[in-house]
């Protein structure tokens, strides 16, 4: 089983490499009726783009989609919905030195030792190249829930390296190449990723990604919890170590006095849980963060072998992330819908008669956790 599908009836299945002559999807299951056009996808794919500033990777793809299926008149037929994007900016010379050697903190070693052969262009399948797919398929996703329950999926960059935010505002997270919620502190920022840069190391991130209006009762015990599925999709993406749902890690140095969250008629008093109790939404916002990786292709040499076994001395060379955190908002914001997306058609399908159930307790009355 090669595993290149997420998703029980929301379906999305990818394939391509980095350095391929293109990336795509096939999504099955997507309700019919959905105006969109290829214009639609441009938004999303443009915030998780490399060469959006000096901070990322300066490859520019076009990142252009192609629907080939199941869309008709603008709208969606509710059959396969295939996307394609070409490559454009692929420089497969910028691995020839790494063909016969493995990284060391990539994938190089565990594909060869699954597959017994590996692209070493770009990672290959391993490559972040592939969740551009996955924004793509959101797009969707995040349209339908918008327009069925009005939820809104929106994501920040809360911690790079050890720098967090000294304030938090919504309205600052697009105006700014991080995502960052803080932006008088944008500057402090652009000069802790020049340094980076400049001494050739990498760091890692934490981002946060927050639904909002997602009805209770989705979700389904033991098995097929809400939080579990997100804790996979978040753990499918490139170069994430850790997820958290809620206050994570830090309950762990929580009373359950403080931990718990009370239950009044006119609202939930916190949200530590993070939207999801007994696997289940509560109908507070869904609070989801990941732990990325700093990244490993970096030019200071570093000690590996090669495929024979010899020890060789790495230097990858081209164009990389010295955070691949700082695009990866986009990404853990795909995810986090299309989890949700997948889970709305489970819920209707099973308990679609049940309907609202009393007592409704409104969302959290107090401000929700998003960092």
């Amino acid at each position: 089983m090669s595993h290149n599908r997420f998703g029980k009836i929301f379906s999305v299945t990818t394939f391509g490499e980095s350095h391929g002559p293109a990336i795509g999807c096939v999504i099955d299951g997507v309700p019919p009726g959905i105006a969109i056009a290829e214009d639609d996808f441009a938004h999303d794919l443009e915030r998780r783009a490399t060469g959006r500033s000096r901070h990322t990777s300066q490859r520019r793809e076009e990142d252009r989609v192609e629907i080939l299926s199941g869309v008709y008149q603008g709208r969606t037929t509710g059959t396969a919905l295939a996307l394609l994007i070409r490559n454009t900016d692929a420089r497969s010379k910028d691995y020839a030195n790494i063909t016969q050697q493995f990284r060391p903190g990539h994938a190089d070693y565990t594909y060869w030792q699954k597959y017994g052969i590996r692209d070493p262009r770009g990672g290959g399948r391993s490559s972040a190249r592939e969740t551009t797919m996955r924004v793509a398929a959101a797009v969707i996703a995040k349209k339908w829930l918008r327009e069925r329950f009005g939820i809104e999926v929106r994501g920040h960059m809360a911690q790079i390296g050890e720098i967090v935010p000294r304030a938090f505002d919504w309205n600052a997270v697009e105006g700014n190449p991080f995502f960052w919620p803080d932006a008088a502190m944008v500057p402090e920022l652009e000069a802790f990723m020049d340094a980076l840069r400049k001494s050739g190391d990498s760091v890692g991130a934490r981002v946060t990604a927050v639904a909002m209006n997602v009805p209770p009762g989705w979700g389904e015990p033991i098995y097929g919890k809400l939080d579990g599925d997100l804790a996979a999709a978040m753990m499918s993406i490139n170069a994430v170590k850790g997820v958290e749902i809620g206050d994570g890690f830090a309950c762990v140095a929580q009373r359950g006095t403080e931990h718990r969250d009370l239950i009044a008629p006119d609202g939930f008093r916190s949200n530590h849980a993070g939207g999801i109790l007994g696997g289940i939404s509560t109908g507070q916002d869904i609070v989801v963060s990941v732990a990325i990786k700093p990244t490993s292709s970096l030019r200071l040499p570093g000690d590996s072998v090669d495929v024979n076994g010899d020890v060789v001395e790495v230097v990858t060379t081209g164009r990389h992330d010295p955070c691949v955190g700082i695009r990866a908002t986009p990404i853990v914001e795909a995810m986090l819908a299309l989890t949700l997306i997948d889970h709305a058609l489970r819920h209707r399908a099973q308990c679609g008669d049940v309907g609202d159930i009393t007592p409704r307790i409104p969302a959290t009355t107090t401000k929700t956790t998003t960092s």
